[in-house]
C-alpha cells in the first residue's frame, strides 16, 4: 500500500486497493457518516475525515497511526486479490469491489454493535448506536466517543429499551454481566472454533454475529457470515441448502484462511444487486 504518513493526515495514493465507499459500506462496520463527498469515521473515541482528492485519498485525523492501523494499510491486498481471483465465482465481485478492506475494529464495540445489528437496517443501527454514544459516551471535540463497559453495565435495561433497541435491549443488559472488554481481549489466544464456542455462548450472539465478530474484531479469516445476501448466493451459483451453518462450513472449506476476504467481496457484490 501506497501512502504517506503526516502529523495529522495520511494520504493514500493506491486507489486500487482502498475505497472508502467499498470498506464502510460492505456491511463491517456502523460508526461512520456521510456527507456529500465525505466519510466521517469515528469508531471509539477517534475522529476522521476522508475525501478524495485528484490522485489520492486524503484521512484528516489528529491520530494518523490509529488509522495505519484501523484501516490495515500495511497488508498487501493485491496478494489477496490474486489468490481470490483463481476462483471464477469471485473475479467479478473483486473488479466491483477492488477497495474493500477488512477493518481493524475494537472487540468491545463489535460485540454491542453487532449485538444491535441482528435482524436490523444499517440506517437504523446506526441511530441506536448513536443514541448510546450521546447519552453515555463521554464528549470529544468531533462528538461521543463508544461508552465504556462501567457506563454501560451501570445502566438497567430500560435505558437500552429506551434508546430504540427493542428485544436486543434484554440481551445488551445480560452479555455486560457474562464478559467483559480485557476477557474479550483474553479469548485472541483461542483457537477460531474454541474462540466462536465462546461468542455463542454470549446472549444475542448467533452464528451470523459470531461470525462477524471473528472476522472484523479477531481478524480471523477462516470465517464465513452467512446472511441472507450470501444465502442467496450459494442458493443461486451452488447446490441449494436452507442450513446457513451448513452453506458457512463449505464456504470455509472452499476459500480457507481467505474465506473473510471472500465473504467481502461477495456479500458486496451481491447486495449491489449484481
Amino acid at each position: 500500500m501506497n501512502f504517506e504518513l503526516g502529523k495529522d493526515y495520511i494520504k493514500i495514493f493506491d486507489k486500487e486497493n482502498f475505497n472508502p465507499t467499498h470498506i464502510l459500506e460492505c456491511g463491517q462496520v456502523f460508526s461512520y457518516k456521510k456527507d456529500g463527498d465525505k466519510y466521517f469515521v469515528f469508531p471509539q473515541d477517534k475522529f476522521a475525515t476522508i475525501s478524495e482528492q485528484k490522485n489520492f485519498y486524503l484521512i484528516e485525523t489528529a491520530t494518523p497511526e490509529f488509522f495505519v492501523e484501523y484501516f490495515d494499510l500495511n497488508r498487501d491486498y493485491n496478494i489477496i486479490k490474486e489468490r481470490l481471483a483463481s476462483f471464477e465465482i469471485l473475479k467479478k465481485p473483486i473488479e466491483f469491489g477492488y477497495g474493500i478492506r477488512i477493518l481493524k475494529q475494537d472487540l468491545f464495540e463489535m460485540l454491542i454493535s453487532f449485538i444491535v445489528s441482528a435482524n436490523n437496517n444499517i440506517k437504523r443501527i446506526q441511530l441506536i448506536l448513536g443514541r448510546l454514544r450521546e447519552k453515555l459516551g463521554e464528549k470529544t471535540q468531533d462528538g461521543y466517543a463508544f461508552p465504556s463497559y462501567e457506563k454501560m453495565k451501570s445502566v438497567d435495561q430500560d435505558f437500552f429499551s429506551m434508546i430504540g433497541a427493542g428485544y436486543r435491549a434484554s440481551y445488551l443488559f445480560k452479555v455486560l454481566r457474562q464478559v467483559t472488554p480485557q476477557e474479550l481481549i483474553d479469548w485472541q489466544k483461542l483457537s477460531t472454533q474454541e474462540l466462536r464456542k465462546k461468542l455463542l455462548s454470549l446472549m444475542g450472539v448467533g452464528p451470523k454475529v459470531a461470525d462477524c465478530i471473528l472476522l472484523f474484531g479477531y481478524g480471523r479469516g477462516d470465517v464465513f457470515p452467512v446472511d441472507t445476501w450470501i444465502h442467496q448466493m450459494y442458493n443461486t451459483y451452488y447446490t441449494p441448502i436452507e442450513n446457513r451453518e451448513k452453506i458457512r462450513d463449505k464456504l470455509v472449506k472452499e476459500f480457507g484462511e481467505l474465506s473473510g476476504y471472500a465473504q467481502q467481496y461477495l456479500f458486496y457484490y451481491q447486495r449491489s444487486g449484481n
